[in-house]
Order: structure tokens, then C-alpha cells, then sequence
């Protein structure tokens, strides 16, 4: 990353270390990464970016939600229109559905939405920048990079040197993604141990409410919940077999 050697910057970055923004969706995995966040020590400016996706609006209440809940320094919510506009996704175009889960297809699913987490990222580091934060979090895991390019570790450390190649001298800014090799399965335990409350996240990518249970989204976080013994508190309009005997 920048380095500076000025000895009168110390103090500087020192306050800097301690702050981070947090790519904040209201989703299962963002929230896990905010409470993580948190119990690393970093004081949070939390983002929130709506860009046309289906689900919008809860993603929107969970993620104010969830700021209220963390005390978080700051709350910013940017609107965009531009990933909307250039589609290729059924999460932003109307026209094309949300499949049903497939786990074992090898195909990236029509819910990837064209370099979405370059365009959060470059935001979230604007944010970083302007805020003198030393890190940026985001909540994306191996589940994820399974099926979406930008959710792959080399992007992450590919973008990384963007960050040391594009901020003003001096800046350090980290791009952390904690659970990058993680299962979903793993998430859910790290947040069930910080007490992140799942009953504020929402991860359909269907339905405002309830969420739909069959999507990938919902069909990975149901499995997750079910893996750890551990029943998820959202309502569901279906909850698949697999969810587990007693509907977990």
C-alpha cells in the first residue's frame, strides 16, 4: 500500500487504522463483515448503494437498521442508475427472471451483475479517502466467486493495487475481505458467535417479503443457518426440504 515515512503523520494514520467504511447492503454477509469490523476495533462509515436491484427498498430499511444497531460513524446511501441502465442481469432487468438455485450447474448465473463490485468499491474508496479510513470492507466469500468473477481473491488484490495506484500520496487504504475463502456455512457461525442480528438482513434476490426460499440467495442462507444447527428468522414463502425437518 502508500507509505509515508513522515514522522509527523504518525498520529494521523494511526486515527486512520481505526476507521473503516463498510460496504453495508443489508444482506447476511455484509452485516457478518460490519459486526467483524467492528470487533477488530474500526470505528464505521457505512455505505449503502441502491442501484436498481429488485430488492431495494429491505435492503435499504435492513441496512439503516443495521447501522442504528452498530452505532456506526456515519451513514451514507448513494443512488445510482448506471448499472440499471446497462442490464445484464435479472437482479436490475425486469425482463429477465430470477432462476430457482442450482447448485451444481457450473454456469455464472444471470443474477451476476456486470463488474458490480469494481463500481461498490470505487465508491467505497472514494468514501475511504475523503473520510481518512484505513480499510474498506466488504462481505463477499468463496460461495460467491464460485459463480461471480469480481468475488475471486485476485480481483480483491488486483483492485488493491488500484487503490495504492490511484489515492493521493500518503493514502493507505486496505481492501478487506474477510471471508473471502469462506463457506456460507462458515459466515453464519462467525455471526451467530458476534450476535449479529439476521433478523434485520435480507438476502432474496425475488421478494421484498417474504423472501422467495428457492433463489440461490435464500437457498445458500437457508443451508447455512441449517449447517449450524440454527433456525434463520426471516420469514420465508417456502422453505425448501433441505432447510431441514423442522423448517429451519
Amino acid at each position: 500500500m502508500n507509505q509515508t515515512t513522515d514522522a509527523a503523520t504518525t498520529d494521523e494514520s494511526t486515527a486512520q487504522d481505526k476507521r473503516a467504511v463498510v460496504l453495508l447492503s443489508g444482506g447476511m454477509d455484509s452485516a457478518t463483515a460490519a459486526y467483524e469490523a467492528r470487533a477488530r476495533g474500526y470505528d464505521i462509515c457505512a455505505l449503502h448503494t441502491s442501484y436498481g436491484q429488485r430488492t431495494e427498498t429491505r435492503e435499504l430499511e435492513c441496512a439503516r437498521t443495521l447501522a442504528e444497531t452498530l452505532e456506526v460513524d456515519d451513514f451514507l446511501r448513494i443512488e445510482t442508475g448506471h448499472l440499471a441502465a446497462i442490464g445484464g442481469s435479472s437482479l436490475t432487468d425486469d425482463d429477465l427472471a430470477v432462476g430457482d438455485a442450482e447448485p451444481d450447474s457450473d454456469e455464472i448465473p444471470n443474477t451476476y451483475v456486470p463488474f458490480r463490485n469494481a463500481n461498490l468499491l470505487a465508491m467505497a474508496v472514494s468514501y475511504a479517502e475523503a473520510r481518512d479510513c484505513g480499510a474498506v470492507f466488504i462481505g463477499a466469500h468463496s460461495e460467491d466467486f464460485a459463480g461471480y468473477p469480481d468475488c475471486r481473491p485476485a480481483f480483491f488484490e488486483a483492485f488493491e493495487a488500484v487503490v495504492d495506484a490511484g489515492t493521493k500520496p500518503g493514502t493507505d487504504i486496505s481492501i478487506e475481505a474477510p471471508f473471502v475463502e469462506w463457506s456460507k456455512t462458515d459466515i453464519a457461525r462467525r455471526g451467530l458467535e458476534l450476535e449479529v442480528p439476521y433478523e434485520h438482513t435480507w438476502s432474496c434476490y425475488r421478494d421484498d417479503e417474504p423472501a422467495c426460499g428457492t433463489c440461490d440467495s435464500c437457498a445458500f442462507r437457508l443451508e447455512a443457518f441449517r449447517n449450524n444447527d440454527a433456525r434463520d428468522p426471516i420469514a420465508y414463502a417456502k422453505r425448501p426440504s433441505h432447510a431441514g425437518p423442522d423448517g429451519r
